[in-house]
Order: structure tokens, then C-alpha cells, then sequence
């Protein structure tokens, strides 16, 4: 396998199981308290550019990656929007 191809690999899974910590703790806390709402919807607006422009660019990997951050982060997102009693039933139906 090529560098390149290693790093970009190395580059796409750390990205992609870098959102999967916050991920479970809101929902195993059911708080978000302290998470920026700002943040996570730049953050979300990304990858939703990433996964257009690998489409437009039919780079798959890129698109791979990019979807499962998309929805983890997305995911942060709309439980930190949520109210806490919606919050604490994906953690009782979760957990």
C-alpha cells in the first residue's frame, strides 16, 4: 500500500471514531450541557460539504468517511438541540 493511500486511511478512520467518545457519553449521561451548539453545527455543515463534494468527485472513501461523521456529529448535535426529557429517553432506550 502506497503512503499516500496509508495516511489517507490512518486520516479517515481516526476522523471517524474521533466523534464516537462524545457520541456515547451524551448518551449514556443524557447531558450536553457543555457542548457548543455553534460548533457542532459548523462542524456538521462540513461534512455535509465533504460528503457533497466526493460525491461530485466520486472519491468513495472520502464520502465514506465523511457520511459516518456527518451522522455521528449530526447526531451530537440534535441531542444537544433536544430536550432533556428526549435526551433521557435515548438514554434509558440506549442504555
Amino acid at each position: 500500500m502506497e503512503a499516500v493511500t496509508l495516511l489517507g486511511t490512518g486520516a479517515a478512520i481516526l476522523s471517524t471514531i474521533s466523534f464516537t467518545p462524545q457520541a456515547w457519553k451524551v448518551i449514556r449521561t443524557g447531558e450536553t450541557k457543555d457542548i457548543s451548539v455553534w460548533s457542532y453545527a459548523i462542524t456538521v455543515t462540513a461534512f455535509a460539504l465533504w460528503v457533497t463534494y466526493g460525491l461530485l468527485r466520486g472519491d468513495w472513501p472520502l464520502v465514506g468517511s465523511n457520511a459516518v461523521c456527518l451522522l455521528l456529529s449530526a447526531f451530537i448535535l440534535a441531542m444537544t438541540l433536544a430536550p432533556r426529557r428526549v435526551r433521557q429517553a435515548v438514554k434509558r432506550e440506549v442504555t
